[in-house]
């Protein structure tokens, strides 16, 4: 007799989390390790959206809230929708949830039927292909490459869509390989959507502030209105703000899609925490300046890590538009053997071998459903980046 249920024979802990993890467990037994496994900022959540939390507490803001978050909050959220992208969502059509991972599980699962396909883009996060498989739909993945800067096309759009398909899921940027979609390069994307009136959307915007360069973001609903009636726009205060820890996600849908997310969630979580809410309304509506001080920061980073990662033997790193990860390809350093004895046989054995020989932990791009690469989260202190970058240049100059 199976003590676990067959749905989680569908889908595997997460693969950055693991890495994570190990990093740890040989920083506690002593080894000097450097983490670029995670991803989240590494600056402090800034001090008034700190205060406005201790007010909630001090105000004795500490009961349950309406599940679908404060009225309060949502009317937040309206106004950052309204203010960043133009779109007009009621704060009835908003739900605010225990991060930006719960939104996705929300959404798929109160929509997926067994047999429904949801397209998602490669390289992807770790969790979307999961949590579609855990709520029975088929994630169907379409590979972007280095040589298109990891965006798909509108005829690899069209040419994944089939009668089973219900939905499209952006990451724009997009974690492992920080890829930002334009305005134009959204816009032949939703021109094939216009075409197939029954898929929906799902675009995940968390890291929409983090873009580089005076790249100009753009996202579904914005580029072409008339997908509002099937688009989830998902946000959250994680990246921008330095709230990963505070776990609150967003989004913006249709009246009767949040209806179900509210449904699913009240038998679930209920609402997230009501300290952490207050002090997403000073992070939406409260000064701005820190967004941009970490922004400037990772652009600093981005192009240090981007340098130091073509300066090494085997080693093909594009430059990306926004979030804080670069996604090197190695495929030239596999099938050799690294200067401790380890042979690199595929992404894994690099990662493995690197966190190993030289202390730092990446995470493997097979994790992101696409091989051959790896991500480095540049989101720690220049120093360490340096300190990181030449280590891996010398794993890399031992590869024979």
């Amino acid at each position: 007799m199976h003590l676990t249920a067959e749905r989680l024979d569908r889908i595997s802990a997460s693969q950055t989390i693991a890495i994570t993890g190990k990093a740890r467990a040989l920083k506690a037994a002593g080894r000097d390790v450097i983490s670029l496994s995670v991803g989240e900022p590494d600056f402090e959540t800034p001090r008034n959206i700190k205060d406005a939390a201790i007010r909630a507490i001090e105000a004795g803001d500490t009961r349950y809230t309406d599940v679908a978050g404060t009225r309060a909050l949502r009317e937040a959220v309206s106004r950052k929708f309204k203010r960043d992208s133009g779109l007009d969502y009621s704060p009835d059509e908003i739900i605010v949830s225990t991060g930006g991972k719960q939104v996705i599980f929300n959404a798929m699962m109160a929509t997926m039927q067994a047999g429904d396909e949801a397209i998602i883009p490669a390289p992807c996060w770790v969790s979307y292909p999961d949590i579609v498989a855990l709520a029975e739909g088929t994630p169907v993945i379409v590979p972007a490459g280095q040589n298109q800067g990891f965006k798909i096309n509108a005829e690899q759009l069209e040419a994944a869509i089939t009668p089973k398909t219900k939905w499209v899921i952006l990451n724009n940027p997009s974690n492992p390989t920080g890829a930002a979609y334009s305005a134009a390069e959204l816009k032949a994307l939703t021109d094939v959507l216009l075409r197939h009136p029954d898929v929906w959307v799902f675009t995940d915007d968390i890291y929409e502030k983090l873009v580089y360069d005076g790249f100009q973001i753009a996202t579904v609903v914005q580029v072409e209105p008339r997908l509002r009636d099937r688009t989830v726009t998902m946000n959250g205060c994680s990246k921008a703000y330095a709230m990963t820890g505070w776990r609150i996600g967003f989004a913006g849908a249709p009246l009767p899609l949040i209806k179900a997310m509210d449904k699913l969630q009240s038998q679930s979580t209920s609402s997230t925490s009501s300290i952490s809410q207050a002090a997403a309304i000073e992070a939406l509506d409260g000064p701005q300046d820190t967004v941009e001080t970490m922004r400037l920061a990772f652009q600093e980073r981005r192009n240090l890590v981007v340098a130091g990662m073509n300066a090494c033997p085997g080693v093909r790193c594009h430059t990306p538009e926004g979030a804080f990860y670069v996604y090197p390809s190695i495929h030239a350093c596999i099938g050799k053997t690294s200067a401790g004895g380890t042979f690199i046989k595929d992404d894994e054995a690099f990662v493995v071998a690197l966190l190993e020989e030289q202390g730092v932990a990446a995470v493997h791009g097979s994790a992101f459903m696409f091989p051959g690469h790896f991500r480095i989260s540049y989101a720690t202190s220049n120093d360490l980046l340096i300190e990181a970058c030449a280590r891996i240049k010398t794993f890399c100059e031992g590869l024979h």
